[in-house]
């Protein structure tokens, strides 16, 4: 079964002893304190909206498809029985009608790339200058404890953003092969009215006012399913909460030969979860509990699909800010011999894999799941249910608001184009997924997920983000990371630019570990007296879940009390120029970031940089 560690790890508490550190400092009002709740909402009414495609201009720069974005306030209705919303969104440029920009006023269009083509980007900045949650920032800029990252000793708190900004944002290419300076690193933040983050950056700097900034994309990637979602210093919590996420699909004509179902067949889903108030608004309460009351696809909660007897690709992103998913396809139990439709997963973050039969998985934030489903095995007019259960926010042993049927599939659509003729998935001749072996001096390199007090700052070994990077790792080489988590949370971890492989997971005595690790700190962090992690081992390698095995990863989920290890092919930044813009290529050394994308944990400084050197 997938997540097979994660439902071993629900019983860790019992198994591997009281954990040694709790959950992050988000999430925890005083008992008293009123949290808005959803009001009651009739579910599957609504249709399941598709975000549209983005359209590009090839004549701006030779060689590459251009487009123009633009972060806009603006406003959607999430459900029927809802008032409108403000909300944030991307706007894509039209070229062939500028007034007619692309967009939903929610999430963002989809950009639709062809692999080693390039993509240049120009992101424009129009959002308010006031925060749509302004009340979280006002909480950082004043100190209160749960929100603002205070880092262990001996560093000193540095305030993530300037007095003077509420609002400012960059666009992160998450899963990208990109060079650091089109990354959208959170230190590459630019607001509405021109005010940059440190490290601001941006190619072509003669085509951009203060309040833009242009990236450019290689598309060496796999055929995969990205994503572009907001990075803000500070902020990328709030700034995706209100709507700033969208899809990237990089694709590879050579794809056509699988016979994989799709033009409408083909179906993206973006999971989210949020809560609203009574007039419809966004509530933001991840300042009062974990997670949010409501399921969202695409933008719409509870929404239904109405489908044919057929193959489905459902390309599946979990862009929700702290929820772990645990979905299956749940039917009527006088439909099958078992309560779920079978699935079957054919890729991962980063693209295709062997095809794998599956009842159920579980998804973190930030990764992409790629499925074909045949709902040809159900009789004409079942309900088909995409479902939630047994993980709880945060993994896996919060007290979030729970969430159980999450949208619906009505197989009520007649069989069109004279029938399916896709391939079906396991006669698929997917590329296999080459696996990355180990040698006996493969670098190995610890990260430990430190807290140093209850409901506290996170950081990766004790150093806040904005301390200077102190791992430096050679060009080309290939490395073994090693996530050490003697908390009780589940963690996503996401690394730029790689793709990697996961290695296997251990248990850990998490509390001898985390005593040890803070006698380290408090004896003046000496390397010769750092807790040798091969100490605390309490039982032998688990092989990654089936899920996870002989898959291209960017992100990975790091269970509690336990060091899940991955392990990178090579470290090899893109060098040459794109689309003939000067300085697109990476220069040494060159420097990148990893972060859990638990958002609001990766605002609160559990996130590190790391440096690419040539030598």
């Amino acid at each position: 079964m997938a997540g097979a560690m994660g439902g071993a790890v629900t019983l860790s508490r019992g198994v591997l002893g009281t954990p040694a550190s709790a959950s992050d400092g988000h999430g925890h009002g005083s008992a008293d304190t009123v949290i808005p709740k959803t009001p009651p909402l009739a579910k599957y009414v609504d249709p399941l909206p598709t975000p549209l495609t983005a359209v590009p201009d090839p004549s701006v720069y030779p060689g590459a498809d251009y487009y123009e974005i633009t972060m806009r306030q603006g406003s959607w209705r999430f459900h029927r029985d809802l008032g409108p919303a403000t909300v944030w969104g991307y706007w894509a440029t039209n070229p062939h009608d500028p007034r007619k920009a692309i967009g939903m006023g929610y999430l963002g269009p989809t950009i639709s790339v062809n692999k080693n083509h390039p993509t240049v980007v120009k992101y424009r900045n129009k959002l308010p200058t006031t925060h749509l949650f302004q009340f979280v920032i006002d909480g950082i800029r004043n100190g209160n404890p749960q929100l603002t990252p205070i880092p262990p000793p001996p560093y000193k708190p540095h305030m993530p953003f300037p007095r003077n900004v509420n609002v400012w944002n960059v666009v992160h290419q998450h899963g990208g092969f990109t060079a650091p300076q089109s990354d959208g690193m959170p230190l590459h933040s630019f607001s509405p009215d021109g005010i940059h983050a440190e490290a601001y950056t941006t190619l072509d700097p003669k085509r951009v006012k203060p309040n833009e900034a242009i990236c450019a994309y290689t598309n060496h990637e796999e055929s995969s399913m990205l994503w572009y979602h907001d990075h803000g210093m500070g902020m990328t919590s709030v700034n995706v909460y209100a709507g700033l996420a969208g899809l990237y699909l990089v694709r590879d004509p050579a794809d056509e030969r699988f016979g994989l179902p799709q033009g409408e067949f083909e179906v993206p889903l973006i999971l989210q979860d949020r809560t609203f108030n009574a007039d419809g608004s966004l509530a933001y309460t991840m300042t009062l509990q974990q997670g949010e009351d409501t399921p969202v696809v695409n933008g719409k909660a509870y929404p239904y699909l109405a489908v044919e007897r057929r193959r489905y690709r459902l390309r599946i992103l979990n862009a929700s800010n702290e929820r772990f998913w645990r979905l299956n396809f749940t039917v009527p139990t006088d439909v099958l011999p078992q309560p779920t439709l079978p699935f079957w997963l054919i890729g991962t973050d980063g693209g295709f894999r062997a095809p794998l039969q599956m009842l159920n998985f579980l998804i973190g934030p930030a990764e992409r799941y790629d499925l074909i489903v045949d709902f040809s095995k159900v009789p004409m007019g079942t309900d088909v249910t995409l479902t939630n259960y047994n993980a709880p926010v945060h993994f896996p042993g919060g007290d979030g608001p729970e969430i159980s049927g999450i949208m619906r599939f009505k197989v009520t659509e007649p069989l069109s184009g004279g029938g399916d003729k896709t391939t079906p998935p396991k006669e698929l001749g997917l590329p296999a997924v080459e696996p990355i072996r180990p040698k006996p001096h493969t670098r190995r390199r610890e990260w430990v997920l430190y807290q140093h007090k209850l409901f506290g700052t996170m950081t990766f070994n004790a150093v806040p983000f904005m301390e200077p990077s102190e791992d430096f790792i050679k060009a080309g080489s290939t490395e073994i990371w090693e996530y050490i988590n003697p908390n009780h949370d589940a963690h996503p971890m996401h690394v730029h630019l790689v793709n990697f492989q996961v290695l296997n997971r251990q248990p850990i005595d998490a509390t001898a570990y985390q005593e040890q690790y803070e006698k380290w700190i408090d004896g003046g962090r000496k390397p010769e007296d750092r807790p040798v992690l091969a100490n605390y081992l309490t039982g032998p390698p688990i092989p990654p879940d089936p899920d996870e095995a002989q898959s291209n990863k960017d992100t990975v989920k790091s269970y509690p009390e336990t060091v899940t290890r991955i392990i990178i092919r090579e470290f090899d930044p893109p060098t040459d120029t794109i689309a003939s813009i000067p300085g697109s290529g990476t220069e040494f050394p060159a420097e990148y970031v990893h972060h859990c994308h638990i958002l609001e944990h990766e605002d609160d400084d559990l996130m590190r940089p790391w440096t690419i050197v040539r030598d």
